[in-house]
């Protein structure tokens, strides 16, 4: 099947039409969503944990889905340390997917270095926490193969046959792996253990990649690159019951719900910011300029930050959730290219990829300043660090709740 352009082309020269379409897009919504200045920046560090869980909740949750520790905080259980039983086996690691060199780099966290580098594959993507934290699978997208690792020893398993597996999650209750299978245009529902496929659902669009769930459970929504798309999808039904093509020329990547469910935020590559939207009602809130080539999206332990990647600009964009505000901008020193990854256990570092320059980066997130800068394969992408507190999976680089 005829693929499409190599994915994540950097634009460094961008055309005049482009650029014009960017400030446009950028003005409009800023005025939309009154964000046009913003307070002096904030120490984005992680704060203490949260007050004891609430015990009701006036949602109708997803059947099946565990209940929230905290309604009002769908980030509750990834505090600082919080591991389950099944993550705190696991050996403190950092896996590193390199698409360009069919490797695997794995990391020792405290030492900041490269500690082994194996075969993964052909065109390794991302690697993802089972729903049940007992496995994580390495997305070998080119090769059609989900390649199994132990977190308990760090050893690989035999790869699993999956057609097109770009990217993976969960469904909140545990019952389906969703196989997001870009170049078919589909969702693939599938056994979450032996990955055998369900249900094939067409979504429609181009460039099917990242989603995230509701608070409830109940619906998803996933971007769509290569149309400039968002799709709505019923969880139990798995059926679209929803479609907002984003304006401009959007190159939707990454995105992330707010703590307290209202919010959806969508990382966009091409107009360089943030995508602010309603899911309920599936329409635009407001958009907000982070930095070129906007991709990754991670939220601090503490539920108050949302750190953004902005991979051209070679930085990153911090929003308060509580004001809906960019409140610091990190810029990694030289030539950087900061895409995917995923916050420390005890949130005092944020891990990321640097795509177009062969290494991964240690950001601290009390300052900002780089850690360290640590050389593995060509193109890493999907890093996962691993293990994260939280009680299950939905799938990714670590969207745990």
């Amino acid at each position: 099947m005829t693929r499409h352009p190599p994915r994540y082309a950097r634009r460094p020269e961008d055309s005049a039409r482009q650029l014009l379409v960017r400030a446009t897009v950028a003005t409009a919504l800023i005025l939309l969503a009154g964000c046009a200045s913003a307070p002096a920046p904030a120490d984005p560090r992680p704060s203490s944990p949260a007050a004891e869980p609430s015990k009701t909740t006036a949602m109708t949750l997803l059947p099946g889905m565990p209940p929230p520790i905290d309604p009002a905080d769908v980030y509750a259980a990834d505090r600082p340390g919080n591991l389950a039983p099944a993550a705190a086996h696991a050996r403190p690691l950092v896996y590193v997917p390199n698409f360009g060199s069919d490797t695997l780099s794995v990391i020792d966290p405290r030492t900041y270095k490269v500690i082994r580098t194996v075969p993964a594959g052909h065109g390794p993507q991302h690697v993802v926490p089972s729903w049940d934290l007992h496995t994580l699978w390495i997305n070998d997208n080119t090769g059609n193969t989900l390649i199994p690792i132990d977190p308990a020893t760090s050893r690989l398993g035999k790869p699993v046959p999956v057609d097109d597996p770009y990217n993976l999650y969960f469904t909140p209750d545990g019952k389906f792996a969703m196989v997001m299978a870009e170049s078919h245009r589909a969702i693939v529902f599938s056994d979450p253990h032996t990955m055998a496929p369900r249900h094939a659902l067409s979504v429609g669009c181009d460039g099917v990649n990242h989603a995230d769930f509701s608070a409830d459970g109940r619906y998803f929504i996933a971007t769509c690159e290569f149309s400039g798309d968002l799709v709505k999808v019923d969880t139990a039904a798995q059926r679209v019951v929803g479609r907002l093509r984003l304006p401009g020329h959007a190159m939707p990547q990454d995105i992330k719900i707010s703590p307290d469910g209202r919010t959806w935020y969508v990382a966009d590559m091409q107009t360089s910011g943030l995508w602010i939207i309603d899911g309920d009602r599936m329409a635009v809130r407001g958009f907000l300029p982070t930095g070129d080539g906007a991709h990754g999206l991670y939220v601090s332990r503490d539920s108050r930050y949302l750190y953004v990647a902005n991979r051209g600009a070679g930085s990153v964009s911090v929003l308060d959730f509580r004001t809906n505000r960019l409140v610091s901008r990190w810029q990694l020193p030289g030539h950087a290219s900061p895409d995917m990854g995923g916050v420390s256990t005890d949130g005092r570092v944020l891990w990321l990829s640097g795509r177009y320059d062969h290494e991964v980066y240690a950001i601290n997130t009390a300052t900002g300043h780089l850690i360290a800068r640590i050389p593995v394969g060509t193109e890493p992408h999907g890093l996962c660090v691993w293990p994260q507190p939280g009680r299950y999976s939905l799938g990714h680089t670590g969207i745990l709740r």
